[in-house]
């Protein structure tokens, strides 16, 4: 629903939630889903306009000004010259300028929003807000087809209220029991029955544990494939602790999991029984 609203209404979606649940996967879906270019702009700290939206090529426009040294002196040449190398050909287009220039709606991805700084985030509401760049060199480009823009954000720092009021909201938790089994019966068709249900029983216990980074959705769909590529279809005790680096990549984590280990593998066999009956 909440997809569907941001197309209706041509509002951004911003997508918040723990890391490893479905952020990302939300753009590429909708990208396959409406058979269009998934443009990723990628947020870090230290992220400027100019990583966002155009570079000119300076080697180019360098090697090109060296290749025409010989028109130099003719009448009109300088302006000619000029207009020439801050053309098209020399520009290189980031994301947002890409989005914007596109020749179909694309899906653009802002992905952890949160990483950049708060200035480029007052940056970013301007061109979400008009759709248009102005190149000093080349003039304003305004966007004939308006992208579909999904931001995602893990929280890192609180979002202004400014760019949450130009979004529509959606908050994805760790999904439940019979939703991770769908997820990993879909994205691990080869898995087994029981070797799924084990796996998913397994997952939903260990997120209860007090993690420094709780294993989400994408760690679930990776152990699963790892078990299933090895022809397992069950899970043994012992080899849940062989694998737990598939799924825990924090050495404090992997201490706790395996301190608790025949607890929660006593709990997943408990729930099975409960199920079974």
């Amino acid at each position: 629903m909440a997809v569907y609203l941001s197309m209706q209404l041509q509002k951004p979606l911003l997508i918040e939630g723990p890391a490893g649940v479905g952020k990302t996967e939300i753009a590429k879906v909708m990208a396959r889903a409406l058979d269009t270019d998934l443009i990723r702009l990628q947020c870090y700290e230290g992220l400027d306009a100019s990583h966002a939206l155009y570079e000119w090529n300076y080697q180019r426009q360098l090697l090109h000004l060296k290749m025409l040294e010989t028109r130099q002196g003719t009448p009109g040449a300088v302006d000619a010259l000029e207009e020439e190398i801050f053309g098209e050909k020399f520009l290189m287009k980031r994301p947002l300028l890409q989005a914007i220039t596109h020749h179909k709606s694309p899906v653009l991805l802002i992905d952890e929003v949160d990483r950049a700084d708060e200035e480029f985030e007052s940056f970013l509401l301007e061109v979400l807000s008009d759709w248009q760049i102005t190149i000093p060199e080349i003039g304003t480009i305004r966007a004939t087809h308006i992208p579909q823009v999904i931001v995602t954000g893990n929280r890192v720092r609180e979002l202004s209220e400014a760019l949450r009021r130009r979004c529509l909201y959606l908050w994805i938790d760790y999904p439940d029991y019979e939703k991770e089994l769908a997820i990993v019966r879909g994205k691990v068709p080869q898995i087994s029955a029981q070797l799924a249900e084990q796996i998913c029983r397994f997952m939903q216990e260990l997120r209860q544990l007090r993690l420094e980074k709780t294993p989400g959705i994408a760690e679930t769909l990776d152990w699963a494939t790892a078990l299933s590529t090895l022809h397992f279809d069950h899970l043994p005790q012992e080899i849940i602790e062989q694998t737990l680096g598939v799924i825990l990549k924090d050495w404090k984590d992997t201490r706790t999991a395996q301190l608790s280990l025949s607890e929660l593998y006593e709990k997943m066999g408990v729930v099975s029984k409960i199920e079974e009956l």
